[in-house]
Order: structure tokens, then C-alpha cells, then sequence
């Protein structure tokens, strides 16, 4: 995750920190206790989803991965799940940002949105994170392909109810896209607390497809007088754009300028 290097933010006594997911608790010394910030990805190294026909992967199987670190690092690295579930027997899938502690992915809209009633009243949600990192050109299209991470995960989606327990996971929602600029900006209000809609998704079982290949061509194939090679994909974050109404004299903060030109 490239936000692993980024400065650490204030986290206020008994909540959760968004990187580990660990509570902070004060020392005798009546100071903040320090944390342990070793990426979850890293203590989930061992551990694995088990297989079933849900998250088996059938095509292309030796790009499968079933270790929740595999899992986690593609999920912390992308910004964007699409979410599917069935409604009225009919296919759904939307498109949702989201943040991850451990094995919870926690999401979130209007709560009047439609996504968040039918995901109330689902009992079974899949979503997906790829990331697409490369075009392979091979000599045919059969052989073509794409250097992608993938994973798909499914679930049982949860509402959250209580005020505290919902902003908490809202936080886990900003920081992942915005890693240490919850704790600069001002306290949510109730009635914006009250508006927004928030989804618990347990990680029940997953799966991820990772591929990195380069040309795989027939045997035949490479005698063709054909460029072949690979165009790479890269998703990357720029630099910052000053809003037209900034105060004079404001500039933006260690952790918001360590957010630009980085790659996903």
C-alpha cells in the first residue's frame, strides 16, 4: 500500500486506527500508548480463505491466490469495489468506494440511496477491486490478454445502526482514499451522520487473480513478422489543484501533499 509511508495521524483514545485497526489505549504515564501500525496484509501472511465452488477460480487457477495477504494488498490498493447482489431476481452491480479493516470492508452512501436499501436487505453480496496494470500484445488475438490484480470477495452485508459505530466506519472509508485527512478537517455533524448510509460487508470467502505475464504465444506464432510486447497500464495520482475560494496564506498539509504522484 503506498499510504504505508505516509505520516501518521492523531488517534483519539479508545478508536480504532484506520491502518491496523487496532483500538489505542492511554499508558500509565497518561499518555497515548504506542501502536502497533504492522500492516494488517502482513499479519494475515499465513492465513488463508478456505475453497470453495463460490471462490474457487477455474480459469487460468495458477494465477489464483487464496492468502489474505494477496487479498488485502489488492483491496488496499485500489480506491474503487463494484458491489453486486440480486434484486428482484434481476442482476445488480454498482460502483462504491469503500475502506477495509482486517476482514471488513465497510461502505457507504445516502441512506435513502437505492444501493443501500436493496444491500439492507440483501443476505448475500459479492464485490470486486481490479486493477488493471498492462495490454499484453501478443502475434494473435486468441493469446492476447491483460497484466491485471484482481480480487472478488462475497458476503452477508450489514447495516450499520449506532451513530458512533457508523462514523467510525466512515472514517475508515475517508482514510483509505484520503490516508490522515479525517483528523484535519471539521467534525461531521449529526444530520450529516444521520444522512449517510453505511454497509458492514464480512469477508466470508476470496479469492485473488493476479497476472503478470508477458507474451505466451504459440510455438508457431513467433515466426510471424509481428510486433509483439506488452503496453503498460498505470493508474497514478497527480499533483494537487488549489481550490478557486482557499483562504490566502493556507497551504496544504504534510499528509494532503504526501498524497500526490503516486501510483496505484
Amino acid at each position: 500500500m503506498w499510504y504505508k509511508e505516509m505520516l501518521l495521524h492523531l488517534v483519539p483514545e479508545g478508536e480504532l486506527c484506520t491502518r491496523c485497526g487496532k483500538r489505542r489505549e492511554k499508558s500509565n504515564a497518561n499518555q497515548f500508548a504506542p501502536m502497533d501500525h504492522t500492516p494488517t496484509a502482513d499479519k494475515g501472511m499465513t492465513e488463508r480463505y478456505s475453497v470453495d465452488k463460490t471462490n474457487k477460480v477455474r480459469r487460468l487457477h495458477e494465477k489464483a491466490a487464496y492468502d489474505k495477504k494477496s487479498v488485502y494488498e489488492v483491496l488496499d490498493a485500489g480506491l474503487i469495489a463494484h458491489v453486486a447482489f440480486v434484486q428482484d431476481d434481476s442482476p445488480v452491480v454498482v460502483p462504491m468506494i469503500y475502506g477495509r479493516v482486517d476482514d471488513t470492508i465497510y461502505l457507504h452512501g445516502a441512506r435513502k440511496a437505492r444501493v443501500i436499501r436493496l444491500l439492507e436487505k440483501t443476505t448475500r453480496a459479492c464485490l470486486n477491486v481490479t486493477l488493471l496494470d498492462g495490454i499484453v500484445l501478443a502475434r494473435s488475438a486468441f493469446n492476447s490478454s491483460m497484466q491485471y490484480r484482481s480480487v472478488t470477495l462475497f458476503g452477508t452485508p450489514v447495516l450499520i445502526e449506532g451513530n458512533d459505530e457508523k462514523l467510525q466506519a466512515m472514517r475508515v472509508i475517508s482514510e483509505h482514499s484520503m490516508p490522515g485527512r479525517w483528523g484535519e478537517l471539521r467534525a461531521a455533524h449529526e444530520s450529516e451522520v444521520k444522512m449517510t448510509g453505511v454497509i458492514a460487508l464480512d469477508i466470508e470467502s476470496a479469492s485473488a487473480k493476479i497476472s503478470a505475464n508477458g507474451v505466451e504465444d504459440e510455438d508457431d506464432d513467433y515466426a510471424i513478422p509481428v510486433w509483439a510486447g506488452v503496453l503498460p497500464i498505470t493508474t497514478s495520482i497527480g499533483v494537487l489543484q488549489d481550490d478557486e475560494r482557499l483562504l490566502a496564506d493556507v497551504e496544504a498539509s504534510d499528509v494532503v501533499k504526501a498524497m500526490q504522484n503516486r501510483t496505484l
